[in-house]
């Protein structure tokens, strides 16, 4: 049983909605599931886990939450690179360039994103939240 962690941070409940649809799918494919906020993660914990979902939304100037989430995708994401790894945010302006900047940033620490970040417009709808549980599903086998 993959053992997986879903670490969001959420200002407006969107990219929490987000997480709980990844979190199901997850635990729909048969994964042991820990959902939690950055505060609560740290490059050591990530060692427990086989597979790991960021989630964030896009913030000011299309970029990651900058108090609590940044410092810890910061710490952690140089020690991950043998794990699956997922990321997914909302995003209410712009195109989506948070995102973009965000892979790339995994691709440049060797971290193995499993798929593109996913991005819901806003609050997320039924057709995101879907993909949510299948970024899950695919976390968990």
């Amino acid at each position: 049983m993959a053992k997986v962690a879903v670490v969001y941070w959420s200002g407006t409940g969107n990219t929490e909605k987000m997480a709980e649809a990844v979190a199901e799918g997850a635990k729909s494919a048969g994964a042991d599931v820990d959902v939690m906020g950055p505060a609560d993660f740290n490059a050591d914990k990530a060692q427990s886990y086989d597979a790991i979902a960021f989630g964030c939304p896009a913030m000011g100037a299309e970029q990651l939450e900058e108090e609590v989430f940044e410092p810890m995708f910061n710490d952690v994401k140089g020690k991950i690179g043998g794990k699956k790894v997922a990321i997914f945010g909302s995003y209410g302006w712009g195109e989506g360039d948070w995102m973009k900047m965000w892979e790339d940033d995994c691709k440049a620490a060797g971290i193995n994103l499993i798929d593109d970040g996913l991005m819901a417009h806003e609050t997320p709808d039924a057709d995101a939240l879907d993909e949510c549980s299948a970024l899950g599903q695919e976390l968990g086998a």
